[in-house]
């Protein structure tokens, strides 16, 4: 599993490439490149050199190549990447030309906003349902869904076909309910509960922590602060 002090899990490549992963950091930087090649695609941009890839990504240009050598060689020198040809191969080697449908747990202010969100649909995520205990908000709409009770969990994944699901949970109960999520045969779980979780071997585990990448955050800003402390 991978879990808040885990790299990014290595990506299988494709069949070119069979048995080889891609490097977790790479694997990191890919969603970058993804990112900004979708935005010269809205921009109507077909072209584009591995130096203006490079600094739109934050990287060097070495590391950039380095990485794009994980997916295949679609470079031209002279010409530069053909944006839409390598967003889709770099979008297959993450894994998202599948048909990711995403299950939200807790419908508090958090769940809620996962739920609105619109940019998962844009990067092949598709939001199917969400969950609360509370009796007062089930049934209640929240954007297009409609907030089912986490007693009906293992139902509704099955008649959703989720495959991935998102803990928006207290600490108290993030560990039963993550049970539940795996024994109903979905291995792929992104958690915001303030608790590690057990899952077992197989099982995807991510954990988003707000308050300790701000705790981070603020050490590195208390030492840019310090006369002679070095970042």
């Amino acid at each position: 599993m991978t879990s808040l002090d885990s790299p990014p899990q290595a990506v299988p490549e494709d069949a070119g490439a069979a048995g080889k992963q891609i490097p977790p950091a790479a694997v990191a930087r890919l969603t970058i490149y993804l990112r900004a090649l979708n935005s010269l695609l809205a921009e109507g941009i077909e072209r584009v050199s591995s130096e203006s890839l490079a600094e739109a990504s934050g990287v060097s240009s070495s590391t950039l190549r380095k990485d794009l050598s994980h997916v295949g060689s679609y470079g031209t020198r002279g010409v530069g990447y053909e944006v839409q040809y390598l967003s889709r191969h770099i979008a297959a080697a993450l894994g998202l030309t599948h048909d990711w449908k995403v299950a939200i747990v807790g419908a508090g202010n958090l769940g809620k906003a996962l739920a609105r969100y619109g940019g998962f649909e844009s990067r092949g995520f598709d939001v199917v349902a969400i969950f609360d205990a509370d009796q007062m908000v089930v049934g209640n709409e929240v954007g297009w869904l409609r907030v089912s009770d986490v007693a009906d969990l293992e139902a509704v994944l099955e008649r959703t076909g989720a495959n991935m699901v998102v803990l928006a949970l207290p600490a108290a109960v993030a560990q039963s309910v993550c049970d539940r999520v795996v024994q109903a045969g979905v291995h792929s779980i992104l958690s915001f509960a303030p608790v590690m979780l057990q899952v077992p071997e197989g099982v995807n585990l991510r954990k988003v922590d707000m308050a300790t990448e701000l705790q981070i955050l603020a050490y590195h800003a208390q030492r840019g602060q310090t006369p002679g402390q070095p970042e």
